[in-house]
């Protein structure tokens, strides 16, 4: 490569780091690296409307971020990226472990995380508030989700994000504009 083409690279790569902050305008793309939900590029799209099964990227309130840092599960700052399961007026339910929606199961909570910490937990059966949204990944027993941290303030919610490239099965295998539902 010339030095030419090395400079031209390298000041449209700042520039496309740079616009975003100069223009006032958030990032267009999000890499998620946890296994939450699939890992790979994501663009990001206005979080309204939103529905449920949508993909989010939800900055935590400060609590939230506190403990998700606190623990080393996410560093303070990267957005999480979650799955909508309910929106205002739905009940969801967490009895033991199992967490409901609908009448139907979604998935089970775990008591410790993989470094035998406990987790949080609550009980019983909450209807989402018209400001709250109820987020997990139902596909990904490992997820730290509402399941641990129940309904999140509406308002967390920052984009909808749309897989570009993504290893949706978890074997290395990235496809190109997967489906996000």
């Amino acid at each position: 490569m010339t030095r030419r083409a090395i400079f031209a690279s390298a000041l449209v790569s700042v520039g496309l780091v740079v616009a975003p902050v100069l223009t006032g305008h958030g990032p267009r793309f999000i890499w998620n690296a946890s296994a939450s939900a699939p890992i790979g590029l994501y663009a990001v799209e206005p979080a309204d409307p939103i529905e449920v099964t949508d993909l989010v990227a939800v900055q935590p309130p400060d609590a939230l971020a506190e403990l998700l840092e606190a623990r080393r599960y996410l560093p303070r700052g990267v957005p999480l990226i979650k799955r909508i399961l309910a929106l205002h007026g739905t009940r969801v339910c967490r009895h033991g472990t199992a967490i409901t929606a609908y009448d139907h199961l979604y998935g089970h909570a775990r008591e410790r995380d993989r470094m035998g910490r406990d987790l949080p937990s609550w009980q019983g059966c909450r209807v989402i508030a018209k400001r709250d949204v109820f987020l997990m990944n139902w596909d990904a027993a490992d997820s730290f989700d509402g399941r641990y941290f129940g309904p999140l303030p509406l308002s967390a919610v920052t984009a909808r994000v749309v897989p570009i490239w993504t290893d949706v099965n978890g074997d290395g295998r990235f496809e190109w504009q997967a489906s996000a539902r």
